[in-house]
């Protein structure tokens, strides 16, 4: 017997009939006779029946996939096989080495791509993943060994950095680094960096820690460094000029910091052949203009350079940062207009609601929006007004959206148009802040390192 498919037209339509049919002999001739229809049969129907008929022979050998097979699935490969290969490409298992501490530290990091979780969330990682087998791997882990992994990385972070450094740079080095620093708050009080400090996460009693990170001129991070939570910016920067001149033996380079961060202290003591770019804050803009050094005409959307007693200052006025501050100004006006009608209903609705408790409530508010030098306000017949120094807001807002960069680069070394740019490329280190900060923060571990420097 066999399956026989037959098409017939009719007009401009096709039809299909799926016939069961046989052969035999008749008189010395073949003939052939249809057993059963199987146009109303569904293909996994008439499939069957087909792969009945050639199998007639061994029926009993076929088996049951449903009952008689057993599924298993495998180790997943693909995505730790692609974070493995680029971390190859890069050089960091190089940098790490091929120890098994090294490749603990590079499972550390590849975890860490594929989910942002704890040293238990890794070594469950590690038992869907193919993290062994690819990492060639001969004994398998805890999440106590990736902690204890934690402090092998942090007793050889120098040494993992400098070969990183030096397999990405090679002897061409780096002419221009980027720093700046965070801090993180920390739940608890077990932590050996954990102090009290400026608290940019607006953290009120929390301990924290401060962290510098330096980058090449591309916004990769080169290094980074963890201090105590009550270090100031400026404090963290001398151990990077050393690290960057001894650690990396670049001698001849320029670092690029923020206004809080290279201050004249600092300059002082930078070692020959190591330059700055920076800014000023706005009472030294101030400075400059009443010394005649820079005018207020200067600043423009171009941008402007200035020369004094070896120092270049490029000046620049941006419109949309000013527009910027002077709508946040106006918004603060306005809350505070709001409660002081606020207030003068409720005065005028209790006869016997005291004024000065109405007057003490405005003033506090203007007090946290921190605009008292130009704004008060005082009370009239139980009415609160506010009283605008236009003056003084005047000069408040003189300088809203200028900024002054400075530099001891040469003229040829860098124009000021590439100086300006220059400063600027330290948002590639907030973006790097934002993109390796970790949020698993573990203040209880006495080998915590929230930030292992990948």
């Amino acid at each position: 017997m066999h399956i026989v498919v037959n098409k017939s037209k009719h007009g401009k339509k096709i039809y299909n009939s799926i016939l069961l049919r046989e052969s035999f002999r008749e008189g010395g001739k073949v003939k052939k006779r249809t057993i059963a229809n199987l146009s109303h049969c569904s293909n996994e129907e008439v499939e069957a029946i087909a792969f009945a008929l050639k199998h007639k022979g061994d029926l009993d050998q076929l088996i049951n996939i449903k009952e008689d097979v057993d599924l298993q699935e495998g180790l997943s490969i693909g995505v730790v096989w692609v974070v493995y290969q680029t971390a190859r490409r890069l050089g960091i298992e190089k940098a790490l080495t091929s120890s098994n501490a090294g490749k603990l530290a590079l499972w550390q990091v590849i975890a860490r791509v594929i989910d942002q979780g704890s040293r238990l969330s890794a070594v469950r990682l590690a038992k869907v993943h193919a993290a062994c087998e690819i990492l060639r791997m001969t004994d398998g882990f805890t999440e106590n060994a990736l902690y204890d992994n934690l402090a092998w990385m942090s007793d050889h972070q120098q040494e993992i950095e400098t070969r990183l450094f030096h397999i990405r740079k090679g002897k061409a080095g780096c002419r221009l680094f980027l720093y700046d620093v965070t801090s993180s708050y920390l739940e608890g009080e077990k932590n050996f960096f954990g102090a009290y400090g400026y608290n940019r996460d607006k953290k009120r009693g929390k301990k924290q820690i401060v962290v510098g990170l330096l980058c090449d001129e591309e916004g990769d991070p080169v290094s980074v460094a963890v201090f105590s939570g009550n270090t100031a910016d400026v404090q963290t920067f001398a151990p990077q000029i050393k690290k960057i001149a001894q650690q990396f033996g670049c001698t001849q380079v320029t670092v690029v910091g923020d206004r809080g961060m290279i201050k004249s202290t600092q300059i002082e003591q930078m070692p020959d052949g190591i330059h700055y770019i920076t800014a000023i804050t706005k009472p030294q803009i101030d400075s400059l203009i009443k010394g005649g050094v820079i005018q207020m005409g200067l600043f423009d959307v171009r941008v402007c350079e200035v020369s004094s007693e070896g120092v270049r200052y490029i000046l620049r006025r941006n419109p949309w940062r000013a527009e910027e501050i002077g709508q946040s100004r106006m918004s603060k006006r306005q809350c505070v207009e709001g409660l002081v009608r606020q207030k003068n209903d409720y005065l005028e609705k209790h006869p016997r609601a005291g004024v000065e408790t109405a007057l003490k409530e405005v003033g506090q508010k203007i007090e946290k929006l921190r605009i008292g030098k130009w704004l008060g306000v005082q009370a009239k017949d139980r009415i609160l007004a506010i009283d605008v120094d236009e003056s003084v807001l005047a000069e408040e807002s003189r300088l809203d959206g200028c900024y002054v960069i400075k530099t001891d680069l040469a003229a040829d070394s860098a124009d000021a148009r590439t100086v300006h740019d220059r400063y600027l490329d330290l948002q590639l280190v907030e973006k790097a802040f934002r993109t390796c900060k970790t949020s698993h923060l573990d203040p209880s571990s006495p080998n915590f390192c929230g930030w292992g420097g990948f």
